[in-house]
């Protein structure tokens, strides 16, 4: 099986970490997350990828200068102008000739334990046009709902419903089976979305269906999210290692190389090589990246500090994120969701909550 993996949006939701690198390229535990998305690809089978790109496009050639990640052969193909998804899909696959048998898609910033393997033979069984994974959301009202009849057949699509929606629902988990003739319904450097203009056609012909999964499923699209990815891994919601080369010490804090942990480290936690832990320093619940520094008296709670990240003496960051190479000042608050971005200075006795910086303009 051969893959399209869909990285070419901007992700303005997660900026400003995104000012610098596309979404896909942070990382996940200290794992970028489009190399955890290509090794759960690989183990079922996906010996070629190619890469739609857009945004920033060039951050995954010196990604895998190679050409290959986890065992996959990566192609390229970096759109001309935002072509949506469908667009996007078949331009990757044209470029890369995939579109001559069944390909399978998927979304790049989705990470998911789907078993890959049974959807495939799913859709052979059925004699499928098309079938699109679905996942249950706890909160569907942020999502494309789909309804399915007893054999798994799309009877219908909700896309974002206006009202609130009672319970959990099923959701387009963003993993595709196409058949070629899929492809031939989108026509060359035509902007078209998949989910709105592909998809209801192939429900009108009654060939497109849902393959439901209650494996692990997450979208990493917004600070919250990306935050809760990681924690998952660190508390063994997805099972095995939170990142290949970890050593579990006690209390389930994990260490990566030889980092230095003269303060007090509370699992789950991740440490990575070459990081400092000061005496005096508590980390609790949280992932401090590859050279990450947190001076003694500092405390970092279910939090993530990218690579080279610093907190000054008395600071505390609480549920969110700081950015490579960024400082966070003496006595600073940061909380709620505060995202910094990479080489920022956050000023001696700030108070954040919540906040963006820089911000937008």
């Amino acid at each position: 099986m051969r893959a399209v993996v869909l990285l070419g949006g901007a992700g303005t939701r997660l900026r400003p970490l995104t000012r610098t690198a596309p979404k896909q390229v942070l990382p996940i535990v200290g794992v970028s997350m489009i190399e955890r998305v290509l090794g759960h690809l690989g183990g079922h089978g996906v010996t070629e990828a190619v890469l739609s790109l857009g945004y920033l496009h060039d951050a995954f050639r010196r990604l895998f200068p190679d050409g290959r990640a986890a065992g996959v052969e990566l192609a390229w193909a970096v759109e001309p102008e935002p072509l949506d998804t469908a667009g996007a899909v078949a331009f990757a696959a044209r470029t890369a000739g995939f579109d001559d048998r069944p390909l399978l898609v998927v979304n790049g910033d989705v990470l998911t334990d789907l078993d890959v393997s049974a959807m495939i033979a799913f859709h052979v069984d059925r004699a499928a046009e098309a079938t699109i994974s679905l996942a249950e959301v706890a909160d569907p009202s942020a999502f494309g709902l789909v309804d399915v009849d007893p054999g798994g057949r799309v009877s219908r699509f909700v896309e974002k419903p206006a009202f609130p929606v009672p319970g959990a629902g099923r959701v387009n988990g963003g993993t595709y089976v196409l058949e070629p003739s899929v492809l031939d319904r989108i026509p060359a450097g035509r902007r078209m979305s998949i989910e709105r203009e592909v998809f209801p056609g192939l429900v009108a012909k009654e060939s497109l269906f849902g393959f439901f999964s209650s494996a692990y499923w997450t979208d990493t699209g917004t600070p919250a999210q990306y935050l809760q990815a990681q924690l998952d891994l660190l508390s063994g919601m997805r099972p095995g290692p939170p990142a290949p080369g970890a050593t579990c010490r006690d209390d389930s804090v994990w260490t990566i190389g030889d980092p230095v942990l003269d303060g007090e480290v509370r699992g789950p936690a991740l440490v990575g090589p070459a990081a400092v832990v000061e005496r005096g320093a508590v980390v609790e619940g949280s992932v401090i990246g590859s050279g990450a520094r947190v001076h003694g008296g500092a405390r970092i709670h279910q939090s993530v500090l990218l690579p080279g990240a610093v907190v000054r003496a008395g600071a505390v960051v609480s549920r969110s994120v700081v950015g490579e190479q960024a400082v966070v000042g003496e006595d600073a608050r940061l909380s709620d969701l505060t995202v910094v971005g990479a080489g920022v200075e956050i000023s001696p006795g700030c108070r954040l909550e919540g906040a963006r910086v820089p911000a937008d303009d």
